[in-house]
Order: structure tokens, then C-alpha cells, then sequence
């Protein structure tokens, strides 16, 4: 296999989030898989196996274990691909469901893509299963931002989605590994997104992810296409719209996403960034 590495969700490679890219796994089986990505040591690599009929049947794997979707592998992968074999539209067959990518260019010459989700959902979060996510982060039921519930959201993997009322409490993270990963396990949880809102489309978030083996993921591509389903089921935002999210400046890597909120329910949600290789 050829392993590639990119930074996703940023044009400078000491920012982002950066994973490891193979675009033809051909023959590579689950434990490769797992051993490759734990080798590479990023909190996702893809997997790429192209089909005959010109789409790409895409896995990702954590250190640790298989994740059905990678929001910043995916984007990763798409500028790889297209350096290699030109811009334009992709099929990815997920285990969480078919995912379309576009690329393009800018003027300066880097590569953009865009990927849109499948179809998002929202659910709320039983009051046993908050109380203890609650107290393992060492937050209170007064850390939160009344007018963002709580919900476990989901555009292709399943986040909890806490929303701080400050951001002097998002900026303070330390929590119980062990105790959040055993939690997460349970409910079948792949990050958290703990996120403030600065203004009406414009957001700051954090996603601790103990199940990939890392403390936090500094750009997290599905989490945010989640929490993008997450605010137009709920009515949390005017539609269509267009939110930036930030992520990874507090630890030192900084990411900008951008997610497309189209008006039509039950539709996926854009998540756009750019990618640069390592």
C-alpha cells in the first residue's frame, strides 16, 4: 500500500486534522486495515478500493477500531484523489451510506472538496445517559446553553451534542478518558461535539474522541455535518444557510469548516474544507 498524509480543514500543514490516505487498498483486508491505521498513528485513515463502475468503496479506521464515516478523512481523500486523477464529482460507498464529493479549484491552485451526507437525524439523549456524560466531563446542567438541547446527532456516525454557554467553559476541557470511552462504547457514540455559538452561523467546537485513542479531534468533518442536520431539524437556524465552525485552536491546531444547511428536510448536509498534504 501507498500511504498518503494530509491535514484536513486547513491549508497549512501544522493546522487541521491531519489522516492517513490510501487510495488503492485492493486485497487489504480488516486487520491490515486496523494495524495500518494504528501505524500511521492519525485519529482516522481511509481506505479507498475504486470499483469497476468508477466509484469507491471507502472504509475508516481509528488506531483503535473501524468508524462507519470520517468527515475529515473523506475530504483528505478527495484532494488525494483529485491531485492524482483530476477534479470533479465522486461516489463514495460508506458503511454508513452512499456520500457524493465534489472538487474543484481555487484561483491560487488548491483543491477544494465538498462532500454531502447522508440524510441527518436528531434524537434526545436519556437523562441517565446526560447526567453521567455531564459528570465525566465535569460540567453542570448551568455549563450549558439553554437555547442549543442537548440531542445525539447524525449525519453518518452518532455524536452527542452539548452546547456551552460560554466559551471560557468550552476552553477548559479535562475529562475522565477511561470513563468517557466506556460510556461512548455503550451508546455507540463517536465523538462528542461540545460547540458555543459566537453568532448566528458562525460556531467554535471541541469533540473529544476516547474511542479513537486520542484526547480530542481537532476537525471533526462529521460531527459537524451532524450538528448541521442537528440545527435545522431543531430549528435552531434560519435556512438554507451557511455556518463556519472552528475547531483545534485550543490544542494548538487550528480548522475551519464550512457547512451548507439546505432548507429541504431530510436532505444531506454540505461540509466543505480544504486539504494539503503532509
Amino acid at each position: 500500500m501507498e500511504i498518503l498524509r494530509y491535514v484536513a480543514f486547513s491549508s497549512d500543514p501544522a493546522g487541521g486534522n491531519p489522516a492517513g490516505v490510501v487510495l488503492d487498498a485492493t486485497g487489504v483486508d480488516d486487520k491490515a486495515m486496523l494495524a495500518t491505521a494504528a501505524d500511521v498513528g492519525y485519529s482516522e485513515s481511509a481506505f479507498v478500493v475504486p470499483a469497476a463502475d468508477g466509484t469507491l468503496d471507502v472504509r475508516y479506521f481509528s488506531p483503535l477500531a473501524e468508524v462507519p464515516f470520517c468527515g475529515h478523512a473523506t475530504i483528505a481523500t478527495a484532494v488525494a484523489h483529485a491531485e492524482r486523477h483530476g477534479t470533479g464529482r465522486l461516489l463514495l460507498r460508506t458503511q454508513a451510506g452512499p456520500v457524493t464529493v465534489t472538487t474543484d479549484r481555487t484561483a491560487d491552485g488548491a483543491v477544494v472538496a465538498t462532500l454531502v451526507s447522508v440524510a441527518p437525524h436528531a434524537t434526545p439523549i436519556a437523562e441517565a445517559d446526560l447526567a453521567e456524560l455531564l459528570a465525566i466531563l465535569g460540567w453542570s446542567a448551568r455549563d450549558l446553553d439553554p437555547a442549543l438541547p442537548p440531542r445525539v446527532a447524525f449525519a453518518g456516525a452518532r455524536h452527542p451534542i452539548l452546547a456551552a454557554a460560554s466559551r471560557e467553559r468550552l476552553a477548559d476541557l479535562d475529562y475522565d478518558m477511561p470513563a468517557l470511552a466506556a460510556l461512548m462504547a455503550r451508546e455507540d457514540w463517536t465523538t462528542v461535539d461540545l460547540v458555543w455559538r459566537e453568532s448566528a452561523t458562525v460556531f467554535h467546537a471541541r469533540n473529544p474522541f476516547p474511542p479513537g485513542g486520542v484526547v480530542e479531534d481537532p476537525a471533526t468533518g462529521a460531527a459537524a455535518a451532524a450538528f448541521g442536520g442537528y440545527l435545522r431539524e431543531l430549528e435552531l437556524v434560519d435556512v438554507p444557510a451557511t455556518l463556519t465552525i472552528h475547531q483545534g485552536a485550543d490544542m494548538g491546531r487550528p480548522s475551519t469548516i464550512t457547512v451548507t444547511v439546505p432548507a429541504e428536510p431530510d436532505t444531506g448536509i454540505g461540509v466543505t474544507g480544504t486539504a494539503v498534504r503532509i
